[in-house]
């Protein structure tokens, strides 16, 4: 999709003075308001969110879209806590569709990628009562043995917060002992919307709103950077949205320590909201976009390709977003449980480049922290003697 030229906004006669005012400020590289950014959800058309979005990840990422090759382990789907909008895990004394793997199991999982160029393991899961901090530090640690080299991205703040409390450490002494056994960074689960009333409709049993941004500040502090979601489209209002981005581009005028920001749309299959009706794709457009103009500090707007499925991603690439996640490998079931498009997340680097350049994007394998491994815009896999994935 081609966006319009930003100036032309400043001429269009159909455009509200308080929408001029937001693209001048967008163009002179000033940060918008709050209120100006619930003005957004209220009065931005698509296509002219699309413009001051895409305006804006070009001039910080040019027409780079990042991915990276990456594998997920989840643990076990056992959870402590009841959140409404959770399809995937179960009760402890639920068996129907619950799993455990075993420590072998889990290390299995990364063997089977020995000599294979994947860079970053994502390690998730339900908060296990069995499963504390030290079992995971050690898991960690064998893990790095078997591949020093992998980036071992692990655990949401819920699931930090529960580990800590159980083995009565500080969120600054349990993130140090998990960084010396070889973790690297933190994803941004567990987030949903900081919104206190919100949170207490949605998830009222797991970490606060409070707790889940000091145990990110936390990490950040110790050099351990981390990302950073929004679940939308359920019971939350705009305002509710706006709030939840203010306090991470809050956070991160303070730390710098988000690698990006990654919306992630409510999926209400098998779930204790499936009366709630999903966003439509419009609605998710105009989120990434203005998730983008208000997250200015933020280097990076992820679009969670096996949640929106492929032609949404390829379509979020000209509203603000820069980075559509990695291979995946079919490595994980938090999303498909959910009725989500993509019911086997899988594709091959050469698959996931072909789709970025369908749309005119220059795709780039990155690794965590988007540090760039191989340009593909120019990339003939024919040539490849070896396999990639």
């Amino acid at each position: 999709m081609q966006t319009r030229d930003i100036s032309s906004l400043l001429i269009d006669s159909k455009l509200s003075n308080d929408l001029k005012k937001i693209t001048e400020k967008v163009i002179a590289s000033e940060r918008i308001t709050f209120d100006e950014g619930v003005l957004l959800f209220e009065k931005g058309e698509l296509g002219f969110l699309g413009t001051l979005a895409n305006y804006i990840r070009e001039k910080k990422n040019g027409n780079n879209v990042y991915f990276n090759r990456n594998f997920h382990i989840e643990p076990t789907n056992i959870c402590v806590f009841d959140c409404k909008f959770c399809s995937y895990s179960r009760l402890l004394k639920q068996k129907d569709g619950a799993w455990e793997l075993s420590e072998e199991q889990i290390l299995d999982l990364v063997r089977k990628y020995d000599g294979k160029p994947i860079t970053e393991v994502h390690i998730v899961g339900g908060v296990h009562p069995k499963m504390g901090l030290m079992y995971f530090a050690n898991l960690i640690k064998k893990i790095k043995e078997i591949r020093p080299d992998l980036h071992v991205k692990a655990f949401t703040a819920v699931e930090l917060e529960y580990m800590c409390r159980k083995a009565k450490v500080s969120y600054e002494e349990g993130l140090r002992i998990l960084k010396e056994h070889g973790q690297n960074s933190l994803p941004g689960g567990g987030a949903e919307i900081f919104d206190e009333t919100v949170r207490k409709e949605i998830c009222e049993d797991k970490c606060t709103s409070a707790e889940w941004l000091e145990i990110h500040e936390t990490a950040h502090k110790l050099g351990m950077p981390s990302n950073a979601t929004m679940l939308y489209g359920h019971v939350e209002k705009f305002e509710h949205r706006i709030d939840h981005m203010n306090r991470l581009r809050d956070l991160q005028d303070k730390t710098k320590g988000f690698n990006t920001f990654i919306p992630l749309k409510f999926r209400n299959g098998g779930n204790q909201m499936s009366h709630i009706a999903e966003s439509t794709v419009i609605e998710d457009l105009r989120n990434y976009a203005v998730s983008r103009i208000y997250m200015d500090n933020f280097g990076h707007v992820k679009a969670y390709w096996p949640m929106i499925g492929r032609t949404t991603a390829q379509l979020s690439l000209a509203f603000g977003v820069d980075d559509i996640d990695g291979t995946i490998d079919d490595s994980t079931k938090i999303y498909t449980m959910a009725g989500s498009e993509e019911q086997s997340p899988a594709l091959t680097t050469q698959q996931l480049v072909e789709m970025i350049k369908q749309v005119g994007r220059a795709p780039i394998e990155r690794d965590t922290l988007y540090n760039v491994i191989t340009d593909y815009s120019n990339y003939d896999f024919s040539k490849e003697e070896i396999v990639l994935d």
